[in-house]
């Protein structure tokens, strides 16, 4: 078989390489009320614990598993068939997979992408990522729905539910857990806009855990975008000069980023054009004097519907999170920094979906509208800030 080098000196499959197909060794989910699903390992050898959370997307597990706002969960897939596509090094949202662990159904025999350069499994096997493959994710999924998203473990070296259950009530939970800190990036870099297309704003992006395809989103439209660690301050935000301001996707509770909240706030007295999504949404709630508070089982896929309270257009989104703004849904309200609204409403649930200042060039969204492995019916929201860039006073153009 020809095999070709990737970026990272790794060498590549053709379309249609075989994966083996034998199953791993034995392997253990154990949730912290006790219940125990047994399956085989998938991906490296050994144990991991964090939030266990079902998505429901039927596609995008590389982006997924990448996504920095998994960090510390334990991601069940309910597509029965996970692997099928590969592994490439061009759809990832960030360097590294930051799921805890994985859990799937029916692992891929075989991949086959003209794009692929390995297989999810060896993947995970590279990062030291530890999965497990068991028929009953249906099985798992409801239980979560029905109890809500909880601490968990696999092991692949335990063979003691009990004794890995007592090491599963000694983890943290989400809930109080700050975690920007661990996924953010530790120095500024910047995303031009790619060739032919003129840079007409700066964005300043606040890192609490971004996806690679924001600034890319950004970047297409004509901003130049500087993305910031997360402890960056209002301070450092403002001396860059920015047309516009971003607050990205995260993981851990909103209650914690007491740091992202300051920071929102220095922005939002500023003036300065401002775009959140996801933990965004949260800190601005937060910001604007909302309380958040954490969902049963939260929201993470791909199909998740949401009504613009404007215009009554609805768009199916891609959602990851487990926390939400608690705000009024049927009126404006008052805030320190001007009357704002709920600007988007989840169909499934009535769950707060955005903010919008009625007063100020500020908006937010809980769901994703740069989702790479789609829907992409809020795209728009990103033409919708750069608008908001355009209303202002003499934009700097850089």
């Amino acid at each position: 078989m020809n095999t070709t080098q990737n970026g990272r000196g790794l060498p590549g499959r053709q379309e249609g390489a075989e994966v083996s197909e034998e199953k791993g060794g034995p392997a253990i989910l154990v949730l912290e009320d006790g219940r125990v699903f047994h399956g085989h390992s998938y991906g490296a050898t050994g144990e991991t614990f964090g939030e266990a959370v079902f998505n429901t997307g039927m596609t995008g597990y590389q982006e997924t598993f990448t996504d920095p706002s998994y960090h510390r969960q334990i991601v069940v897939m309910t597509a029965p068939h996970i692997g099928n596509t590969g592994v490439n090094d061009e759809d990832t949202e960030s360097e590294r997979i930051w799921a805890a662990g994985c859990v799937v159904r029916e692992p891929a025999r075989a991949f086959s992408n003209w794009r692929a350069e390995r297989s999810l499994e060896e993947e995970m096997r590279s990062q030291g990522v530890v999965g497990i493959a068991l028929k009953g994710t249906r099985a798992l999924t409801r239980h979560l729905r029905d109890r809500g998203a909880m601490r968990a473990a696999v092991s692949t070296v335990e063979t003691d539910p009990q004794k890995l259950l007592a090491r599963i009530l000694e983890q943290p939970t989400m809930a109080g857990s700050d975690l920007t800190s661990e996924v953010s990036t530790d120095r500024a870099y910047e995303v031009a806009p790619p060739e032919g297309v003129q840079a007409r704003f700066h964005v300043v992006a606040l890192d609490l855990g971004i996806k690679a395809m924001t600034p890319h989103r950004l970047a297409e439209r004509g901003c130049r975008v500087t993305v910031l660690p997360a402890s960056s301050t209002a301070e450092d935000v403002l001396a860059l000069d920015p047309d516009g301001v971003f607050f990205s996707n995260g993981p851990g509770d909103p209650a914690t980023a007491d740091g992202p909240v300051a920071t929102m706030r220095g922005v939002l007295e500023a003036g300065k054009p401002l775009f959140g999504i996801c933990f965004g949404n949260q800190i601005l709630g937060r910001a604007l004097g909302l309380d958040t508070y954490k969902l049963t089982f939260g929201h993470h896929g791909i199909n998740q519907p949401v009504r613009d309270t404007r215009s009554g257009r609805v768009a199916i989104t891609g959602q990851n999170h487990g926390f939400a703004v608690d705000a009024p849904i049927d009126r404006p309200f008052d805030t320190d920094h001007g009357r704002a609204e709920v600007s988007h409403i989840g169909l499934n649930d009535q769950v707060v979906e955005g903010l919008r200042l009625l007063d100020r060039p500020v908006i937010s969204v809980q769901f994703h509208p740069e989702a790479a492995a789609g829907p992409h019916d809020a795209a728009a929201l990103f033409d919708e800030f750069v608008d908001l860039m355009s209303a202002q006073p003499a934009p700097a153009a850089r």
